[in-house]
């Protein structure tokens, strides 16, 4: 992990604390390491719930609640899917919060509309989500370790917009 990456652990680690919420992870194409980069951080298990690998729809579905409509007419890399994920995660953990990632990380599986390197993430608490869409291939591993990096900072972007709403 990266020293940026090690901050913003450590950063997401100590505004749970203060916040005295919890977190959960639902992830597709970082498999784990937005939950590794976490739970890197000594004293995560005071917050962090666990997360569920879903690589397949079949797991979207049947552990995250991801309907087979949304599927159907978004895909798993969508907008609309990593929704879902983020509310089927903290559900199915009973967690305040939740962090979800899906996208194609390649080197293949890229389709002209969805191409390499498109990922989509999703940060949500109780009943506010926010999302972003990365695009660009740097490669299966930085685009892995740019959504990981990016997850972490979309759950930082949301405790900030909840500060700044109050």
């Amino acid at each position: 992990m990266s020293v940026e990456g090690k901050f913003l652990s450590k950063e997401i680690n100590e505004l749970f604390w203060k916040e005295g919420l919890t977190l959960a992870t639902a992830e597709s194409c970082t498999a784990g390491n937005v939950a590794a980069a976490i739970t890197a951080i000594a004293g995560s298990s005071r917050f962090f719930k666990g997360g569920i690998i879903a690589y397949s729809n079949e797991v979207k579905e049947n552990l995250l609640g991801v309907t087979p409509e949304t599927l159907e007419a978004h895909g798993a890399v969508s907008e609309e899917t990593v929704i879902e994920m983020v509310k089927g995660a903290m559900k199915s953990m009973n967690s305040d919060c939740a962090v979800a990632t899906s996208g194609i990380a390649g080197p293949a599986g890229g389709t002209p509309e969805k191409p390499v390197g498109t990922i989509w993430i999703a940060a949500g608490c109780k009943d506010k989500v926010i999302t972003l869409k990365l695009e660009g291939d740097e490669g299966r591993n930085k685009n892995i370790a740019n959504a990981t990096q990016n997850a972490l900072q979309l759950l930082r972007k949301l405790f900030q917009n909840e500060e700044n709403e109050q």
